[in-house]
């Protein structure tokens, strides 16, 4: 069974927000460790996996670092897989040669508009640096840096693929001028991708249809490759956040059959983890139903990364998950290295528990 491509969302900051985007909390990065660790579970069952593509939460270039270990991860561990990047664009003057000497083959373009006045109706903000600016001038640095971008990936040996969201009335019609623009800057090709109204987005367009979606497509045609947007690319569900429906849950197995919990008074997952003296771990008894089993003495705080290398090893060898209230990305990091789930939740910790054993739903704690 081949599975055309695995997105891996572990970009955690963005720098734009489209107008029309649902006004939920986006959904936690992956680390890129943990990225990984799907990829082996989806590669169960002899599956070939083609291509992975880094896209979301955030930009796979506003904050590089994850994106690049997420690729040296890759080519160390599954050199035959494609690598692909979705970005704005705006980082690339920096990054496009270490994009292609670390192995990525593809860069997906996000370009929606090359007209300020259509890029000011799509994006609620832009932020090419560290500070956010006047929209307008905002719109002008955007689309010089992806005309740049193209040219500058291309020039680095890598495949520029346009990708273009459909906005029925605002920039369908437009779609033409991004292809011919984007082609004289260095783009193979473009998908195009018909907008979908969320559930809690306000004031956006109907649907793209698709006589709308052919049009721009023949329109783009004379210009670029069209590549055809297909949906079956395999996301992984929200994680990092109990709270959230359909984050994946880590299974108690043979080697590592417990769970551990930072708490201050045993009866909610209260602390940060950096807060904790002890751990409390949580595991099977005979009959099967999970309880509390001992407390374990954590390694004191200090010592930065070798702090949480130590509690991983002398505390929880044994758990496939730690409950907290927070946690920094570096604890988070090193435990998922060390086969330990960093589960952020402020639930009662016997309903949470019971969840993880594949119980009932969790249960509230009374405060």
């Amino acid at each position: 069974m081949q599975v055309d491509c695995l997105i891996l969302p572990v970009a955690p900051q963005a720098n734009s927000r489209i107008r029309f985007a649902d006004n939920e909390k986006p959904n936690q990065a992956m680390l890129p460790v943990e990225a990984i660790a799907w990829i082996g579970e989806m590669s169960k069952g002899h599956k070939r996996i083609q291509a992975v593509a880094i896209n979301g939460p955030g930009d796979a270039l506003a904050s590089p670092g994850p994106t690049m270990e997420t690729v040296d991860l890759l080519r160390s561990t599954y050199p035959d897989i494609e690598i692909r990047v979705a970005t704005l664009g705006l980082n690339t003057p920096q990054l496009a040669g270490t994009l292609a000497a670390k192995g990525v083959r593809q860069v997906n373009l996000l370009v929606d508009a090359v007209d300020p006045e259509i890029v000011k109706k799509i994006y609620a903000w832009i932020r090419p640096g560290k500070k956010t600016i006047p929209l307008l001038m905002a719109a002008d640095i955007l689309i010089d840096g992806q005309r740049k971008a193209a040219a500058l990936l291309r020039e680095a040996g890598l495949k520029v693929n346009v990708q273009t969201t459909v906005y029925p009335g605002i920039n369908d019609r437009h779609v033409e001028s991004i292809a011919e623009q984007m082609a004289a800057s260095g783009a193979e090709s473009i998908t195009l991708i018909p907008f979908k109204p969320g559930t809690t987005g306000e004031d956006a367009p109907p649907s793209c249809d698709e006589s709308m979606l052919a049009a721009a497509r023949k329109d783009a045609a004379g210009h670029l490759e069209v590549c055809e947007y297909s949906e079956e690319s395999i996301a992984p569900p929200p994680g990092g956040n109990l709270q959230k429906p359909g984050a994946p849950l880590p299974k108690p197995s043979k080697e590592r059959p417990n769970v551990a919990v930072v708490s201050s008074n045993g009866m909610d997952i209260d602390l940060h983890l950096g807060q904790a003296g002890q751990v409390l771990i949580y595991g099977p008894r005979e009959d099967g139903l999970a309880c509390l089993l001992e407390a374990r003495p954590a390694p004191a705080a200090g010592g930065g990364d070798n702090r949480w290398q130590k509690l991983a090893e002398e505390c929880l060898f044994d758990c496939c998950a730690l409950l907290t209230a927070s946690a920094g990305d570096n604890p988070q990091k090193v435990l998922a290295a060390q086969g330990v789930k960093v589960l952020i939740t402020e639930e009662n910790i016997e309903g949470t528990v019971d969840v993880l054993y594949g119980g009932g739903k969790k249960k509230k704690g009374n405060r």
